[in-house]
């Protein structure tokens, strides 16, 4: 499948390709607050298509992932990272367009734990 996902205001915009068979809804202090919905591919099955040089960034406790939000709405579509030596990408599922995330299965994560 191919899916199309921005921020809100349109400045950071991306394709994704891949099958969305889960996503993982983790319990840490980031994702907690922002409602993320993680759905993790490889960084080669990405394209951006904008913003990436111009998006803010936050990292914190490891700082192995790259939080990338827009400057202009705060919206926050992606994280970058490593996993195993492959590049990641961390699409915020809740940043794609028609994607009925109610009949995706949710996979809790402890990241409070971690």
């Amino acid at each position: 499948m191919h899916y199309h996902g921005s921020c809100h205001c349109g400045q950071i915009a991306f394709d994704v390709d891949g099958e969305i068979d889960s996503l993982l809804k983790c319990n840490c202090s980031i994702c907690s607050k922002k409602g993320y919905l993680h759905w993790f591919v490889p960084k080669s099955r990405l394209t951006a298509l904008k913003g990436e040089d111009t998006a803010s960034v936050y990292t914190f406790h490891t700082g192995k992932i790259r939080h990338l939000f827009c400057p202009t709405c705060g919206c926050a579509p992606l994280g970058l990272g490593e996993h195993n030596g492959v590049a990641m990408a961390a699409i915020n599922a809740r940043c794609l367009d028609d994607v009925d995330l109610s009949a995706v299965p949710q996979v809790p994560y402890d990241g409070r734990s971690h």
